[in-house]
This record gives structure tokens, C-alpha cells and sequence, in this order.
């Protein structure tokens, strides 16, 4: 879960050869500066038309980044490491996270080393660097050999989503990374030490947050080795997201993550740990008559998904 589907649009850069630090700086932030006036070219030039669906990550339009060639590429990969301004810096990384959608560019940015100095970005103390830094690794994550270097980053995703304000673009940036890098089992294992905040937001977020959080918990939950790990988490509101009043997208995600528990429970895997009687264990898996009649009254729910998980549940 979680992939997104790759972005289209027109249009090209074209630039000539700079001399020296300057001109070479010059150039890149040229190329960033230009590219709303690209994106304006193409609007006008595609009539209107719409792409394949799949809003880039930053809610912003495509740029006509996409036949940006190595060279472009590198000038502004060049410019994150050249200057200091943030304002520069955040639109850089829109561009790089733009052109990074198409996936003829994610591999030149790879092999560009752009990818670490993306990743440097995580360290700014500038919010909205982070957060398009976050991006820009987001749309270059769906590739699998990207996704083997953005790996030594994900502890400071998680770090970055803890401490982050509650519901902020910054955090829902660090969440749309981490649902990327958990739809394989391979980095499950770094996410660990992250469950209680994961588990703290689907409590205290907005809606938005807590879809976006239960991606990860669906992704991580799919995994046996997870299991043990997950059920000694304590939601306290855990019970209140099986109504049929929740937003649907919630109550879905929410029912696939218990299924997907209590399936891996009746296959041995974590029931030999020791749980609190607050913990998820409890709760979805202990003799709880308060989620038996939530899942009683959810099998009268008018979405069909939901009434399937509810039977995958009931029938385990």
C-alpha cells in the first residue's frame, strides 16, 4: 500500500555549460526559478489536459521536469550543496522532487549521488527543507535501488515524524516516506522503536494523520516478525476507530490492521510474550467483549470492505 502512481507532463531545460562556483549556481537556481514559468508552458500547451492520477507529494503541480537531462539534474543537485539560503534550497527540492515522479530520472539522481545530498537535508532546521527533502525522497523511494540507499535515513524519518507538530505538512512528509519504505518487510525492523509514536498519533491526529498512519501500521502488520512488537502498543482510542460513524478510510485500514493481527496470533507468531492488560493484544486479541459487539454492529456497515474485513476478523 501506499505507492503512487507516476506523474507526466512536457517540456525541457536547456542549458548551456557555466564557468566556475558562481556561474554553475547561477545556472541551477536559474533552472528552479524557471520552473513555475515551465509549468505555466505546459498548462497552456496541454490544453488542460490531466495526467494519470497521483497528486505529487507537496500538493503542487508537475513542473516540466521531466526530460530534464543529467546535466540539469546535477546543476541542482549542485546547488543544494553550494548554497545556504533555504528559500533556494526548498525550491530545488520541489524541482528534484518533481522531476524524481518520472522514473527516467530517479535512476540519474541516484547515480548523481543526489540521493545523499537529498538526504543531507533532513538535517536542516528549516522545517519546509525537511519537509521537501521528505518529498523529493518519497517519489524517488519507488525505486527498489533507491529505496536500498534511502534505508540509512529512515531513523531520522521517525525522528523527524516525532518531532515534528502534531499534523503538520512536515510530519504527514515523514509518514508518506515511511508508508513507501514499509511496503517490503526489508526495513520493517528500523520502524520498531517507532510504533508508539505511530500508535500516539492514530490517538491524537486529524484524520489526514491518522490515514496516513494506519498505512504504516497496515504495512508493518502484514509482517509476522512485527507482530509481537505491534501487540504490546496501547491506543487507548483503538476501540472508538470500529464504529460506523468513522470516516471510512479510517475504519477500513483500521479493520485490515486488526485482521492482519489477529491472523498472525492464531498462527503462533508473538502469543508466547507477556502483554499488559492496556496493550493492542488485549484488546483485539484478549476475551474483549467491547470489540465483539463493535465488530457485531460494523456487519451492518453499507460498505462491502468493510463488512469483509470484519468477516476475515469474526471467521479467524
Amino acid at each position: 500500500m501506499g505507492r503512487r502512481l507516476p506523474r507526466e507532463g512536457s517540456g525541457a531545460v536547456g542549458m548551456g555549460e557555466p564557468r566556475g562556483v558562481a556561474a554553475v549556481a547561477a545556472r541551477a537556481a536559474a533552472i528552479v526559478l524557471g520552473a513555475g514559468a515551465c509549468y505555466c508552458l505546459w498548462r497552456l500547451a496541454a490544453g488542460g489536459r490531466r495526467g494519470p492520477r497521483g497528486p505529487p507529494p507537496d500538493n503542487s503541480p508537475p513542473v516540466s521536469t521531466h526530460t530534464m537531462d543529467a546535466d540539469a539534474l546535477q546543476k541542482l543537485i549542485y546547488l543544494l550543496q553550494a548554497t545556504d539560503d533555504p528559500l533556494i534550497q526548498e525550491q530545488a527540492l520541489i524541482t528534484l522532487g518533481n522531476s524524481a515522479a518520472f522514473s527516467v530520472n530517479q535512476d540519474i539522481i541516484r547515480n548523481l549521488d543526489g540521493l545523499s545530498v537529498i538526504g543531507g537535508m533532513l538535517s536542516s532546521c528549516v522545517p519546509k527543507v525537511k519537509e521537501k527533502a521528505l518529498n523529493a525522497l518519497n517519489n524517488l523511494s519507488m525505486n527498489i535501488k533507491n529505496q536500498e540507499e534511502i534505508e540509512v535515513y529512515i531513523t531520522q524519518v521517525c525522528e523527524n515524524v516525532e518531532s515534528a507538530a502534531l499534523n503538520s505538512d512536515l510530519q504527514l512528509a515523514g509518514l508518506r516516506l515511511l508508508t513507501n519504505m514499509s511496503v517490503t518487510s526489508d526495513y520493517h525492523h528500523q520502524m520498531i522503536n517507532s510504533i508508539p509514536c505511530l500508535l500516539r498519533l492514530l490517538s491524537e491526529g486529524t484524520e489526514r494523520t491518522q490515514i496516513q498512519v494506519l498505512k504504516v501500521l497496515v504495512n508493518l502488520s502484514a509482517n509476522p516478525a512485527m507482530t509481537r512488537h505491534l501487540l504490546r502498543g496501547q491506543v487507548q482510542t483503538l476501540l472508538l476507530l470500529f464504529d460506523n460513524c468513522t470516516n471510512r478510510d479510517i475504519l477500513l485500514r483500521a479493520l485490515v490492521f486488526a485482521a492482519n493481527l489477529k491472523q498472525n496470533v492464531n498462527n503462533k507468531d508473538g502469543t508466547m510474550d507477556q502483554y499488559s492488560e492496556s496493550s493492542i493484544f488485549f484488546t483485539l486479541c484478549g476475551d474483549s467483549t467491547a470489540f465483539a459487539q463493535k465488530l457485531a454492529s460494523l456487519l451492518h456497515h453499507p460498505d462491502a470492505e468493510v463488512k469483509e474485513q470484519v468477516v476475515r476478523i469474526l471467521t479467524q
